[in-house]
This record gives structure tokens, C-alpha cells and sequence, in this order.
């Protein structure tokens, strides 16, 4: 019997579901899983991906987080209320980690990021395939010891040995107490996790020792109670374990009481360490601090120059007005007073909408948000960046030039981060050229690459070739002191890269510096 059941496992046919709405990616991976021998099927929104789990069963399915209706994190979770056992692998484009993180809160097996690597495929399947075969095996097994199936002490044995080894190597934390809450299994998993050796746990300490009082409380509490998975059921709870130094670690808690005859007998949970999932939010938070830390630097130093430029007009615009009040004073206008006043009303007018514009696009870009994809027109962001350093470059005596290709086509990205890129490039050859020199906006489409490319070209001071491998590194600057902390390149790349795109730059010292960002056409960067 036990050896039928590993040959049985060993053959088993893995059958996988794909749920992406669109088209392409499900042809892509239909085509890659089938030619590495897998069983696939395809869906194109979650409600008809939860239809095919229910009607072909597959162990493993991979689901696309973005999606019209039922999205991914929906179709994780009812799959899992209908069925634990199953596998899911989610996929996530930049600015989804959160979304990610709660995703493996909720069980998923792995994710992956767009776009999809067949080699990160695989490593995620790999994982599944073994989570999956790993639980099947304890069920059957289990299942076997309740109906009392063994004919033999001999078989039994093994079978008591093979589930003590599963235990024991299992990838997720495996802790057991009898009814006084002394510790009677304790795998390798949570020697690695807590940092003790199972001889210094099994039978000498209880559960509440890597609790806590409080935390063990709060554990008997909800496990007793019916709104985290049922009565003398948890799932997914998460609560603080403590390790052998008394630090507090993250984990998720899956637990049940057992029962004999009705009488409790002990417990058994199964513990997920979340410090990693904790390690990806935090890093997540940090990337988005010095995004915007970056951003409000650039915002200091154009605000001073939009209010120098809006100094200007509004000291026209008053002397146009006290001319104007001159003039109604004397009497009545007269044709050619009235002309002249006219067309000091259309001065003041156009003034007027200018400065607004100025303003409102100062406060677009320092609004702070969440990474936002949507089509942006790359030469309506170039104009806006124009208008917003316009009289910095001229108080520097600095020449704006633009080549804007008129049939460039929308992209798919992030407005505020790419205009957060093109500011930046342009400061950066503001401070290249302090004796002034001409500065140059190109954009370009090169639909057989497959890209949007915008250039920003100096004529200032270039870069050292000794310097040039250096320039994006993070807090790299040769600026003088109150220019910067060196974040800005740094920044821009790592904007262009969440976007899927590229930047690199060709410098000349001397002569000036290029630097060439290249950005996705379509949603293929998300």
C-alpha cells in the first residue's frame, strides 16, 4: 500500500491553469508549460478560472493580479476556502508588492513579476509542485492512520517513521503540545526559525516559552472562538513567536485542536515565518520615501524658480492696471483709448492664464501618489517640463530646444515619475552648463524595438569616463555642497527600470552629455 501510493505520486500528471486577461500571455505560457510537459488550461478572468477549478481539478494555478471582475487576490482566496490544497502562484507588475505580500498572506505558493522569466516560472513551480506534493503526501498518509489500514506492526512502523521524517523536513514550521501544553513535536524548520534544537524543546518546555503570556492568551483565545477559521480551528493567523535571544519574530499560525473521544488531547500548528514578507514591505516603503525625498529636492528648486518667473508678469500686469486706472480716470475713452485698453485687458489676460498654469503644474508635480499606471502623451509631459524650468534655463542663459515627433504614440507608464525623470535630467544639465549653453528635449518612436525614446542633450561640462559607471549609483555626486545628495540619476534609473525600460548616457567631456531614456510602447511594462 505505501509503496503503490509514492509511485502513484511519482506519475501523477500536473495539471496547470492559467488566468490572465490578456490573450498574448496566456498563448505565451500555454505554449512554454506544454512543451516542458505540463497539462494546461486557460481562463480569462477569475470567474472562469474559479469554473474550470471546480470542473478539471488542476493542482497548480497561476493567476495575473490586475484583472476586470474577480481579480487575482479574489480568485486566491476562494479557491482556497474550496479548496486548501490547491497551489497558486500569483503575478504582479512594479507597484503591486504590496498587493503581492498579501497575496502570500492569504497562502499563495510564490509570486512572479511581469514580464515573466521562464526561469522565475519554473523556480515558482518547482516550489508548488513540492508544497503540493508535500501536503498530499501527509493527507494520505493521515488518512491511512484513521482508517486504521495497516495489517502489520511492521508497516505501521514505517509509516509512523515516514511521517515523522515528513514532519520533520517539512518547509513550513510544525509545532505540537499535548493538553498541558508541554511541547511534543517541534520540526527543523522552527529549529531554524527559533534557535533551538528540537532535544532542548520536546518535552521540557511549553508552548507559551516562544509565545509569550500575552501572546499565548490571545492564541487560546482565537482558537476557541469561530471567526478565524471555526471553532478549535485558526487560519492564517498571525502573531509574534519569540526565538532563543527573546526577539520577536513575525509568523503565520495555521492550528487545530485535537481530539480523542471527545477529549482533548492536544494541539498542532503549523507556522510560516513572515519576516521576509515583512523585509518586502519595509523595503517597499523605503524605495516610495526616496522617491518622493528625491522629488521634494527638485521641488525646492523649482518653486524658487516659478516664483521668480511669476514675479515678472505680476509686475506688468500692475503697471498695465494703474495705466488702466489712469485712463478711466480722465473721462470717458475714447476709440483709440478703448483700443489700447482692450488690448492691455488681453496682456493682463494672458498673463494671468500663464501664471495659472505655472502654479498648477507646480502642485501636480508636487502632489505626493501611489504608482499610477495610465497612457501619457510623452510630448505633452515634455511641453509641461518646458514651462515649469523655463526661467531657470534662462537665468542661466541657457537655450531650450525641442524635436517632438509628431506621430509618437502614447506609452503605458507612470506621468508623475516620468516627468519626476525628465526634471531631473534637466537639472542635471542645468548644472553642467553654469556659463550657459543649449539645452535640447527629443523624442522618437522605434516601433521595431519596440520603444519610446526621449533624449536630453547638454552642451555643458560632461562627465569623466572614469565617472560614467558611477553616475546612477546612489548618493554619487560631484556637485558642490547645497546642489544635492546625489539621488536624482539614482532615482531616474530606478523609475526606468520599475517601467521596464532602459536609460544610459554618452558624455563628451567638455563637449556636453546625452542621456537616452527608452520606455515600452503599449502595457508591456506592466
Amino acid at each position: 500500500m505505501l509503496r503503490w501510493g509514492m509511485e502513484k505520486m511519482r506519475q501523477e500528471n500536473w495539471k496547470v491553469l492559467v488566468v490572465d486577461d490578456e490573450e498574448g500571455i496566456r498563448k505565451v505560457m500555454s505554449i512554454t508549460l506544454a512543451d516542458a510537459g505540463y497539462q494546461v488550461l486557460t481562463a480569462e478572468d477569475g470567474a472562469s478560472g474559479m469554473r474550470l477549478c471546480r470542473e478539471e481539478s488542476p493542482q497548480i494555478v497561476i493567476t495575473d493580479i490586475r484583472m476586470p471582475g474577480m481579480d487575482g487576490v479574489e480568485l486566491l482566496r476562494r479557491i482556497k476556502e474550496e479548496d486548501p490544497d490547491k497551489e497558486v502562484i500569483v503575478i504582479t507588475a512594479f507597484g503591486e508588492l504590496q498587493i503581492a505580500v498579501e497575496a502570500l498572506q492569504l497562502d499563495a505558493s510564490d509570486f512572479i513579476t511581469k514580464p515573466i522569466y521562464e526561469e522565475a516560472l519554473f523556480i515558482a513551480l518547482e516550489r508548488a509542485k513540492n508544497r503540493f506534493a508535500t501536503r498530499r503526501k501527509l493527507h494520505d498518509y493521515t488518512t491511512l492512520l484513521e482508517e486504521r489500514w495497516m495489517d502489520t506492526a511492521d508497516e505501521l512502523a514505517r509509516t509512523i517513521r515516514f511521517q515523522k521524517n515528513l514532519v520533520h523536513n517539512s518547509i513550513d514550521g510544525i509545532i505540537g503540545w499535548d493538553n498541558r501544553g508541554t511541547i511534543v513535536t517541534f520540526n527543523k524548520s522552527l529549529e531554524k526559525m527559533l534557535g533551538y534544537a528540537q532535544e532542548e524543546v520536546r518535552g521540557k518546555m511549553t508552548f507559551e516559552r516562544f509565545f509569550g503570556r500575552e501572546e499565548a492568551e490571545r492564541f487560546k483565545k482565537a482558537l476557541l472562538a469561530e471567526e478565524h477559521g471555526g471553532k478549535n480551528r485558526l487560519h492564517l493567523f498571525e502573531a509574534n513567536l519569540l526565538d532563543r535571544g527573546g526577539e520577536k519574530i513575525p509568523a503565520q499560525l495555521t492550528a487545530t485542536l485535537l481530539f480523542e473521544e471527545d477529549a482533548e488531547i492536544g494541539t498542532v500548528a503549523f507556522v510560516k515565518d513572515l519576516r521576509e514578507i515583512r523585509r518586502l514591505e519595509q523595503e517597499f516603503d523605503h524605495q516610495s520615501r526616496i522617491l518622493h525625498q528625491d522629488k521634494m529636492m527638485s521641488l525646492g528648486r523649482l518653486a524658487a524658480s516659478v516664483a521668480h518667473e511669476i514675479n515678472n508678469p505680476l509686475s506688468g500686469m500692475l503697471n498695465y492696471l494703474l495705466l488702466m486706472i489712469k485712463m478711466v480716470k480722465r473721462g470717458p475713452l475714447e476709440r483709440e483709448s478703448a483700443e489700447k485698453f482692450e488690448g492691455y485687458l488681453s496682456l493682463i489676460e494672458g498673463e494671468v492664464r500663464r501664471c495659472s498654469q505655472l502654479v498648477s503644474n507646480l502642485l501636480a508635480f508636487s502632489r505626493k501618489s501611489e504608482l499610477e499606471f495610465s497612457e501619457i502623451d510623452i510630448n505633452g509631459l515634455l511641453k509641461k517640463c518646458v514651462l515649469l524650468s523655463q526661467h531657470k534655463l534662462s537665468l542661466q542663459n541657457i537655450q531650450i530646444r525641442t524635436y517632438l515627433d509628431p506621430a509618437l504614440p502614447k506609452i503605458w507608464g507612470d506621468f508623475n515619475q516620468i516627468q519626476q525623470c525628465v526634471i531631473n535630467l534637466i537639472f542635471n544639465s542645468i548644472d553642467a552648463m553654469p556659463r550657459g549653453g543649449t539645452l535640447t528635449l527629443r523624442s522618437a518612436c522605434f516601433p521595431q524595438r519596440g520603444t519610446a525614446e526621449i533624449q536630453v542633450i547638454d552642451t555643458g561640462s560632461g562627465i569623466a569616463k572614469e565617472d560614467i559607471p558611477k553616475v546612477f549609483d546612489p548618493f554619487f555626486s560631484k556637485g558642490k555642497e547645497g546642489k544635492g545628495v546625489g539621488l536624482g540619476l539614482s532615482t531616474v534609473r530606478g523609475i526606468i527600470e520599475h517601467h521596464k525600460g532602459s536609460i544610459h548616457l554618452d558624455s563628451d567631456p567638455g563637449k556636453g552629455t546625452v542621456f537616452t531614456m527608452g520606455i515600452p510602447l503599449g502595457r508591456s511594462n506592466v
